[in-house]
């Protein structure tokens, strides 16, 4: 008698901590049952679980949630990056946020985290020239989460948007990798130039609320740029600035800002206490 080998099985563990909180979270909380269940343990995959939570949360009369769920099921399913990127996401939302206490907060609750994945779907249609579907995802994306990103603004991984309210990303800015950003900032230009107008921001940047960094200018990275700037020339690498306009007002203090999130200009960097 012939016996097959079983078909290995991915392994992914951000996807198993999901699963596992939310089981516990039906358990601790029946109410919440419909929502968790519906978002997280129909679901087989993350991919399909995002898919889904987008869906429910852009869909309009204009546009029905079944429509959006598979433009996102072919994007995840064309791009495996995307549900990679979401998974650094997770994992930097959870390490960053001090009122995130559980993987399954971000793909339920966390705005930022939901629109930076809408994005990406966004970004995906951009790239194969689906303009307007790309443009329509932006719309609901703006309507729904008070999130304004260009379809063509291209976002990195280990993205965390702290509270994520009133954020304006044009359509050159370019966001590295492990980059964190507070509420209320733009990433803008400074004319009606037609080019590449947009910031640049690099890996490992912290910029903090209500900050404007304007035009076609470079962030270097794992910089700091302090609450309330106004950003229109370059960021060395390892620096922070602050003021209006911003100026180098020392070091960044860390070797990973975004990471450490501190906020304070001259006082030690919360990752060397102790």
């Amino acid at each position: 008698m012939a016996f097959t080998q079983p078909r290995p099985t991915k392994l992914d563990p951000v996807w198993s901590q999901i699963v596992s909180e939310a089981r516990a979270a039906v358990a601790d909380e029946p109410l919440l049952g419909g929502l968790v269940h519906g978002c997280i343990l129909h679901h087989e995959t993350l991919e399909a679980a995002l898919a889904y939570r987008i869906a429910q949360k852009l869909a309009s009369p204009e546009m029905p949630e079944q429509l959006i769920r598979e433009i996102a099921d072919a994007a995840y399913a064309d791009d495996p990056s995307l549900a990679d990127a979401a998974r650094a996401d997770i994992a930097a939302v959870y390490e960053r946020d001090p009122a995130c206490h559980r993987y399954i907060q971000p793909l339920l609750y966390f705005k930022g985290f939901q629109a930076i994945q809408a994005h990406r779907i966004a970004n995906w249609l951009w790239k194969d020239d689906r303009r307007d579907l790309a443009y329509f995802i932006q719309m609901r994306n703006s309507e729904k989460f008070s999130i304004d990103i260009h379809p063509n603004c291209q976002v990195g991984k280990g993205i965390f948007l702290d509270h994520a309210h009133s954020l304006v990303f044009g359509e050159t800015a370019v966001i590295g990798d492990n980059v964190s950003i507070l509420h209320s900032v733009t990433l803008g230009g400074t004319g009606k130039e037609d080019e590449d107008r947009h910031p640049k921001i690099g890996h490992g940047v912290m910029i903090g609320a209500g900050a404007k960094v304007l035009g076609n200018i470079r962030v270097g990275c794992c910089s700091r740029i302090a609450a309330g700037s106004v950003v229109l020339s370059d960021v060395p690498d390892s620096s922070t600035v602050a003021g209006v306009p911003a100026k180098v007002v020392g070091e960044a203090g860390c070797k990973q800002p975004s990471v450490s999130m501190n906020q304070l200009i001259g006082a030690r960097p919360f990752d060397d206490m102790n």
